[in-house]
């Protein structure tokens, strides 16, 4: 398949912003585990790389930090700042609200890229879920700490939510800057009300 022209430059620049946010996030669970320093890189890596290494592999698009090295560096810069800050400065739930920045940005833009692929609406929104939420599942699963996928607040909905809403006034022709705006403030202001509130979907119960 003959590769699609380059994404708009907003957009690229959302990329970056969930590679760092989710990179912090996974430093910061390195950090509540008193980790080395070794272990912090990796799990910033891990989480800020994950998501998107498995839509490229779907989407048939080159593996997208393995001909650049920004990616890995914005991986490694993150690991180091949280590294260096004392845990005094890290705020008791700063895990989670990185995570839910990260979760905006990575839906919005996974989304987007697979819509240049060429990929059909729905399983491009598809691949914004999985963009924004296979890190955090490596992440907590390497951690062994429960999923993100098995916790009561909102988080893969809200990722839904961004790829949904993106894809939606995508195919309506909103201009992409502004599709990815509106997109991620509502999955940051859903997932936002779900940490502050503790909003849930309804279990099933029968």
């Amino acid at each position: 398949m003959k590769p699609p022209m380059l994404l708009p430059d907003a957009l690229v620049m959302l990329d970056y912003v969930g590679i760092a946010v989710f990179a912090v996030s996974g430093a910061l669970l390195a950090a509540e585990k008193k980790q080395t320093l070794v272990t912090f890189i990796f799990f910033a890596v891990v989480t800020g790389v994950g998501g998107g290494t498995v839509r490229d592999l779907l989407i048939g698009a080159p593996v997208f930090w393995v001909h650049t090295n920004a990616t890995l560096l914005i991986c490694i810069g993150a690991a180091l700042g949280v590294w260096f800050l004392s845990r005094r400065v890290i705020a008791e739930r700063a895990l989670l609200w990185f995570d839910a920045v990260g979760l905006a940005a990575y839906a919005t833009y996974g989304a987007s890229k697979a819509l240049r692929y060429g990929v059909a609406p729905v399983p491009a929104f598809a691949m914004g879920v999985i963009t924004a939420c296979v890190g955090g599942i490596i992440r907590d699963v390497l951690a062994n700490e429960p999923s993100i996928l098995m916790r009561p607040e909102l988080y893969v909905t809200a990722a839904a939510l961004a790829s949904g809403l993106f894809v939606i006034l995508a195919l309506f022709g909103a201009p992409p800057a502004l599709a990815a705006l509106v997109a991620g403030l509502a999955a940051f202001s859903l997932r936002g009300a779900a940490i502050a509130r503790g909003l849930s979907l309804p279990a099933y119960n029968r």
